[in-house]
This record gives C-alpha cells, sequence and structure tokens, in this order.
C-alpha cells in the first residue's frame, strides 16, 4: 500500500509532458548560466576588473526587451512550425556561438565578447519565447505547477554544465575548448524541437499590428487597471533580491578563495541534489497546495537562503592554498541553499507567470511578463560590483536580503494565502 501511494504520487511526474519540459528547461537554462557563471569565471580568470565583470550583466538585456519581438513568433511561421522552426533555428545559432565566444582574448578583446555576449543572449531569449509558448500550449490548465516546477529543476541542472563541468574542464583545456564543450550541451535541444509534435494553433493573429496589441489590451482588461499595476509591480520585485545576490556568485566565491576547480566540484555535489529532490518536491507540493501558497512557502526560503552569501562572506576570505574541508563544507552549504532557495522560488513563480497568460496570446504575454521580471534585475544587478567595492560583501548580501522583502508584502495584492474566491489550483 505504501509504495502504491508513492507511486500514486509520483504518477503525475511520469508522463511525456513532463520529459518534454526537461528538455525546454535545459535548452533555457545552458545559455543563460552560461552568461551568469562561465563568462564571469572566465573574465576573472583573465584579470578583468570586477567593475567591468559586473557591468557584463547588461548584456542580458534582450531578455528585458523580447516581448517587443515576441510578436513575430506569434505571427510568423517557420518550416517546421511557429513554435519548433523558431526553437530549432535559435538553439543551432547558440551552438555556434557559444563555440565563438571562447576564442576571443577578454583582455585585449573586450568590447567584441561584450557584443558576442549581447547576441547569445539575443538568441538566447527569442529561444525562450518560443520555449515559454510551446510548453503553455501543451500543458494543461492542472499541470502548469508541476509542469513549470520541472522546467525549472532542469533548468538549473544546465545551470550546472557552464556553473560546475566547465570551470573543471578549465583546469586542464584551454578556454576554447571549454566553450565549443559547452556548446555541444545544446544538442539535446535540437533533438526534441526535431521529435515533438506542434501544439495546434488556437489563433492567428491576422496582422502585425494585432499581434502587438491584442495580448495587452486583453491583460488590461481581464485585471482591471488596479489589478494590472500591481500585478507589473510584483514581476518585477519578487525575484530582485535573489537574481542580484547571485549576479557575481562565482566571483565571490573565488575572492573568498576557492579555486575553480574547487567551485565546479562542490556546485556538482552540493547543488545537484538539493535541487533535484527540493525541485521535484517542490513541484509535487504545489499539486497539492497551489501555486498562490507555494510563492509564500517557497519565497521565504528563497530570502532566507541569501543570509547564506553574506554568511560565508562573514566566515572569509580564505587564503588560497589553505583551504581546509571546514571551509569547503561552509561553500557546500551555501550552495546547496541557493540551488534549493532559488530554484523553489523560480518554479513558483515561473508558473504563476503561466497562469497569468491568456493562451490566445502565449508568447506576447509570457514573453512580456517574463521580461519586465528580468528589468529591474538586470539594471541593479549591473552595479552589483560597484556596490560591492563600496559595501563590502557583507553588507551587500544584506541589502540584496532586504530588497526580497517586498516582493513577498505584494503578495497581498496578487497572490493571497487564501483567494478572495477560494480557488488556488496548480492551474
Amino acid at each position: 500500500m505504501r509504495d502504491a501511494g508513492l507511486v500514486g504520487w509520483l504518477r503525475p511526474l511520469l508522463t511525456r509532458k513532463m520529459l518534454v519540459c526537461v528538455f525546454t528547461g535545459f535548452s533555457s537554462g545552458l545559455p543563460l548560466y552560461l552568461l551568469m557563471s562561465l563568462v564571469p569565471a572566465w573574465l576573472e580568470g583573465s584579470a578583468v576588473d570586477l567593475d567591468v565583470i559586473s557591468m557584463f550583466a547588461l548584456a542580458q538585456l534582450p531578455f528585458s526587451g523580447k516581448f517587443l519581438w515576441a510578436p513575430l513568433l506569434d505571427r510568423i511561421f517557420l518550416p517546421l512550425g511557429r513554435r519548433r522552426g523558431w526553437m530549432l533555428l535559435t538553439q543551432a545559432g547558440l551552438l555556434v556561438g557559444i563555440g565563438i565566444l571562447g576564442g576571443f582574448d577578454p583582455r585585449a578583446e573586450i568590447r567584441l565578447v561584450f557584443v558576442l555576449a549581447l547576441v547569445l543572449a539575443f538568441l538566447s531569449a527569442t529561444q525562450d519565447i518560443a520555449l515559454d509558448a510551446f510548453r503553455r500550449e501543451i500543458l494543461a490548465d492542472r499541470e502548469l505547477g508541476l509542469g513549470n516546477a520541472v522546467h525549472v529543476n532542469a533548468y538549473r541542472i544546465a545551470g550546472l554544465v557552464p556553473g560546475s563541468l566547465s570551470l573543471v574542464l578549465a583546469q586542464y583545456l584551454p578556454w576554447s575548448q571549454v566553450f565549443w564543450i559547452t556548446a555541444l550541451f545544446m544538442l539535446p535541444g535540437m533533438c526534441m524541437a526535431f521529435c515533438v509534435k506542434e501544439p495546434a494553433v488556437a489563433t492567428r493573429p491576422r496582422t502585425f499590428k494585432e499581434a502587438c496589441i491584442v495580448p495587452f489590451r486583453e491583460f488590461v482588461q481581464r485585471l482591471g487597471e488596479k489589478g494590472a499595476f500591481f500585478m507589473l509591480l510584483f514581476l518585477c520585485c519578487y525575484k530582485l533580491g535573489d537574481a542580484l545576490a547571485t549576479t557575481l556568485a562565482t566571483p565571490f566565491y573565488m575572492q573568498m578563495g576557492f579555486s575553480t576547480l574547487d567551485i565546479g566540484l562542490i556546485a556538482k555535489h552540493a547543488g545537484l541534489w538539493p535541487m533535484l529532490l527540493g525541485g521535484l518536491l517542490g513541484g509535487l507540493w504545489m499539486v497539492k497546495i497551489g501555486i498562490n501558497r507555494a510563492l509564500w512557502i517557497f519565497g521565504v526560503v528563497q530570502l532566507v537562503t541569501i543570509l547564506g552569501f553574506a554568511w560565508l562572506a562573514w566566515l572569509g576570505p580564505f587564503v588560497p592554498g589553505e583551504i581546509t574541508s571546514m571551509n569547503r563544507m561552509a561553500l557546500a552549504c551555501v550552495i546547496a541553499a541557493e540551488y534549493l532557495g532559488v530554484g523553489l522560488g523560480t518554479a513558483a513563480f515561473t508558473a504563476f507567470i503561466a497562469r497569468a497568460t491568456n493562451p490566445a496570446h502565449t508568447a506576447t504575454q509570457f514573453a512580456f511578463f517574463t521580461s519586465l521580471a528580468v528589468v529591474p534585475r538586470t539594471f541593479v544587478s549591473s552595479y552589483a560590483g560597484d556596490l560591492v567595492l563600496r559595501l563590502g560583501w557583507v553588507n551587500f548580501f544584506l541589502l540584496c536580503t532586504a530588497l526580497a522583502i517586498p516582493g513577498m508584502l505584494l503578495l497581498l495584492k496578487v497572490a493571497p494565502w487564501r483567494p478572495a474566491d477560494g480557488r488556488d489550483t496548480a492551474g
């Protein structure tokens, strides 16, 4: 009976749709974490100044503006279909672009490196538009919570490639080879794009004007002006604190005295299992408690784990070459908590965004909501290096914790613990 109960509890995970969500998450996460983890480590190892490294957060601006060209993906059909065609095209571009990036010398060609990072961010943001719309269109409303949790879990697993495997390889191989090996991990997503079936088209905008205007008009009419305002403000604030805290995570670990080998191996072992177990259990739990309550519970975990960075900064910096097992244990605790907290918060947040979209305007509305969530994080994160230089690491992470509070308070308006209509399902 106990085994049958466990199998029954896990049954929602054992579907073809959830497998597809694994591939969408992995393809989406790899290029972003390359920009967030591998590129900063590459620049830090090439003796680029910390304030210059933090300015590379501006290369992620396409994630903030992807709603501007999202209507094109709703309107234009490519040979493999409206969703599959765009997925494959952007994934192929990412594979080539990531491989080429490692061939530059950051010390002598920093401007070219920044431009190519910007191009990769544009391709990655465009891929996200197609992947998010595809996932929203294949998942039933009741599957949104778990499906997005699986997506985010795979998204985080993808982060272990540039954030762990690639850092380990960098100890033994030239950076040019490391980037090409990293690029090859785009192949699973390309295979998925070939194999899946194109979702049925609910509606197709007749003109580009209709594709651009109707989705935004429908959103405001559905929630009302006041409701739409609080919704958009919440999207800006909920992930602000943890996003700022993790912007310079890899350079922070390195300045604490850890080598890229330490970071890579510890991230692999300390981050993987909390992320997998936390993400899966969080997704299944979201099916039971609903998205609103998940935002509250996971948001608190997300906020508290930021303090782990402050604790590690208070303990360090450690002397390079004299790192003890206790020092490595402290790093492992911080990485494990970060993967758990940020992963849970992101899963609930992404499910909330998916629920807020109208299936008739999937790509444009989903892109607009996720873009808006990235805008303040991108601009604030670009000043992270300057903030660290002014405040020091401990006070910087305490500031990040404070910035996570407004998003939690806005839950009272956009996702109350007990909704007025009594309904809060995973869909």
